[in-house]
Order: C-alpha cells, then sequence, then structure tokens
C-alpha cells in the first residue's frame, strides 16, 4: 500500500486531545510552510492564517463558545494549537497586484517582452476574481473556496507527519470576528482546524475503522 494510503487510512477527526503533548517548534514551521505554499486560483492566496498556541490567545477562542458550538469548546485548550482559516471578502485587483509583484521578484517573468505587457498579462488572471464578484465587491464565496483548498493540504501535511486534526465549521463566525478583529484585520474566519496529538485512551474515535462510500460510488472512469 502507498505510504499515502496508508497515512490516509489511518487519518481520524480526533475528538479528544492530550493537552500535555505539544507540536514541536520544527514541526509547526512546516504546518506553517505547507500553509503558505497552497494552491489557489490564479495564485490569488486571499488568506490569513492565524496560529493560536499562548495560553491568552486559546482562552480569546475558548470564549468563543460562549452561545453555541460548545462540544467544540474543549478542544481550544487541549488541542496544542488551533489554526483559523481567514478569508478576504473583498479581495481586489491591487490585493492581485501583490501576487504579481511577488512572481517578478522571484523571476516568474517572460524575458523575450517587456515588463510592462509582462505584468498587463499576468494582472489579466483576475478575470477570474471579476466572474465571482459582485456588484458590490463582495466574492467572499470565491475567496472561501480558496481558503479551503488551503484547508485540505494541511490536512494530507498532518496526517503525513503522524500529527492529529479536527475540522470545526463550528465556530461561532460573529464572536471570533469579534475576538480577533485586530488580527483578521477585515478578513472573515468561517473555520478553524485543531491540532495536536489524540489521548487515544479517551478517544472513541481512534478506535472506529474508517468508513467512506464505496469507490464504484464516487469514481468515474471514462
Amino acid at each position: 500500500m502507498s505510504s499515502i494510503i496508508s497515512d490516509l487510512q489511518n487519518r481520524y477527526t480526533v475528538k479528544q486531545y492530550d493537552a500535555s503533548k505539544k507540536i514541536s517548534k520544527d514541526d509547526m514551521k512546516v504546518i506553517e510552510e505547507a500553509l503558505r505554499l497552497s494552491v489557489s486560483s490564479i495564485n490569488s492566496q486571499p488568506w490569513k492564517f492565524i496560529i493560536i498556541e499562548s495560553d491568552e490567545a486559546k482562552q480569546r477562542f475558548s470564549d468563543t463558545f460562549a452561545n453555541k458550538f460548545q462540544f467544540n469548546q474543549k478542544h481550544a485548550k487541549d488541542a496544542s494549537a488551533i489554526i483559523l482559516f481567514c478569508h478576504n471578502p473583498y479581495y481586489t485587483k491591487n490585493d492581485y497586484q501583490k501576487v504579481i509583484d511577488a512572481d517578478f521578484a522571484v523571476g516568474r517573468i517572460n524575458p523575450d517582452i517587456s515588463p510592462e505587457r509582462n505584468r498587463d498579462e499576468k494582472l489579466g488572471a483576475y478575470v477570474f476574481a471579476e466572474l465571482n464578484t459582485d456588484n458590490f465587491g463582495f466574492n467572499g464565496n470565491w475567496t472561501k473556496a480558496q481558503t479551503y483548498i488551503a484547508f485540505g493540504n494541511i490536512i494530507h501535511t498532518l496526517a503525513r507527519m503522524n500529527i492529529g486534526s479536527t475540522s470545526m465549521e463550528g465556530i461561532d463566525i460573529d464572536l471570533v470576528k469579534q475576538s480577533f478583529s485586530d488580527e483578521l484585520g477585515g478578513f472573515e474566519c468561517h473555520v478553524a482546524l485543531a491540532i495536536g496529538y489524540s489521548k487515544k485512551e479517551e478517544d472513541y474515535n481512534a478506535k472506529l475503522p474508517k468508513s467512506r462510500l464505496p469507490e464504484k460510488e464516487v469514481i468515474i472512469n471514462l
């Protein structure tokens, strides 16, 4: 069996974290770089990843469960870290210009055409964002979709690193926005990911078999 398939077979959603076990600084650096290297449409990168590790930040996150989704609250403090996946709901051409500037900084240019034309051609890809932008400049559905690509990427990365994770769409979007307004800076967070190590003796999900639909129902070979 491929090691990739083995990782995915063994991966499960952690239901109880061991608060005494922390992810090493070196592993956190790998996780952060994997987040940064995630793919997105037109390489837009319309995201921020807020990584919560300190006791103070964990308490702030824990407090956002005051009104609902309390079943996820324990992860706020027991997990080694929480990642808030944040997207820009009003992604502009100026935002994309920063991506183009980064392209030029690393040499992703065509030397056979002028810098001005080269830059204009690259900036032309912004049309894919425009196709998903309404009359008020809102394109949050599109940018949120890009953020979920990064979400899937990091879950697989964690599986390869033998680090557990728990997807949390069960968060109070409004209270997260209020508590982390300075860090969000106008971005929105609709999903979070707890990461760390399972307390297997108390984690019922660690003992259950993997369950997925059969291949014939989800794979179509032509």
